[in-house]
């Protein structure tokens, strides 16, 4: 398993344009969700805290669900791949979580490593073609599409929303805290 510290570590610029704030605020909650879930075993990844269930492997589950659901269902307008087209998402809503426990630490990394790069080549492409202002193919029930400003924020969101269950799983498994890795 590859340790992400061992890369550069993301900084978003502190001037620039929108668009490279916004990658690299994700670049930078990508590779935070790396770092606090790397370098772990079976059971470092299904540690739980407290009366949660929320597991490391869990998050990077559900982290791979959403970048590769964000992109192909709102973005592309086409069905989510799989392993995610297996799995009525309605009558199991966690089911991410749960079952990461059958998978190895190997195939969560690979899983999560393969999902981010679908979606950065989706973004690419997308930047390359109209930018930020391009509207994704999924249209509401009132029939307003999202851009892909608003997916990458959500995205970007989604990503800080669960910082803190990492952080807190991660000190309660071997101790490691700290918003970076070390230099």
């Amino acid at each position: 398993m590859t340790d992400p510290t061992a890369e550069a570590w993301p900084e978003p610029p502190l001037a620039g344009a929108e668009a490279a704030a916004i990658l690299g605020a994700l670049e930078r909650r990508r590779a935070a969700s790396a770092w606090k879930c790397s370098c772990l075993d079976a059971a470092g990844l299904r540690a739980t805290l407290g009366s949660s269930t929320i597991t490391l492997g869990g998050l990077l589950k559900h982290l791979a669900h959403v970048e590769d659901c964000h992109f192909a269902r709102l973005w592309l307008g086409s069905p989510v791949g799989a392993p995610w087209d297996a799995v009525d998402g309605c009558s199991t809503p966690d089911r991410d979580h749960r079952s990461a426990a059958e998978d190895t630490p190997e195939a969560l990394h690979t899983l999560w490593r393969g999902a981010v790069a679908r979606s950065r080549a989706v973004v690419d492409e997308a930047l390359g073609a109209g930018g930020l202002d391009r509207l994704g193919a999924c249209a509401t029930r009132s029939g307003e599409r999202p851009g892909l400003r608003r997916i990458l924020l959500d995205l970007v969101e989604e990503y800080a929303r669960h910082a803190g269950h990492a952080d807190l799983i991660r000190a309660s498994v071997d101790g490691l805290t700290g918003e970076d890795p070390p230099r």
